[in-house]
């Protein structure tokens, strides 16, 4: 089994199925997938299996994920999913102190190579936090984003 197979199951379990909340800004959801993100895709219809292979190819392998250790692998796919790749990116580059331009090329996966993943993980996810509480929906969705990221270092007790 693969790092992103391991991954996939907590994050679309913390993701749920269908969801149209007013405040969301990603619209209607599937399994994650918004209508924003891909608005010419039948979200209502979107089975897990189709949700899965886009997650592999847009936030998994379109950021060099499986040259992650697994912890910071799954920390960065569950932000991706979250809150977008480019914010994972950047939040991942400042729990490693380097410069932040929201890709993970060479100089991002040469410094994830000289930490300690678990406690790199940990770094992103207080990154993560600081990140939330500054959103204007902090209020509506702040205690599911606590939740979710309490459930990560749950899992990642579990499996890293």
């Amino acid at each position: 089994m693969n790092n992103f197979d391991i991954c996939i199951a907590p994050v679309l379990k913390s993701e749920g199925g269908t969801s149209n909340h007013p405040l969301d800004a990603g619209k209607l959801t599937r399994f994650g997938i918004s209508q924003r993100s891909y608005p010419k895709l039948d979200i209502a219809a979107l089975t897990v299996e189709q949700a899965k292979a886009l997650y592999r190819r847009d936030f998994w392998d379109a950021n060099q994920l499986d040259q992650l250790p697994l912890a910071v692998a799954f920390e960065f796919f569950d932000c991706a999913v979250n809150c977008g790749a480019g914010t994972a990116a950047r939040l991942l580059q400042r729990a490693l102190d380097v410069a932040e331009d929201g890709i993970i090329g060479p100089v991002t996966l040469a410094a994830v190579g000289k930490n300690n993943a678990d406690k790199l993980a940990r770094r992103m996810l207080v990154h993560r936090i600081k990140f939330y509480t500054k959103l204007s929906n902090w209020p509506t969705f702040g205690a599911g984003w606590m939740n979710r990221l309490a459930n990560n270092i749950l899992w990642e007790s579990d499996h890293v």
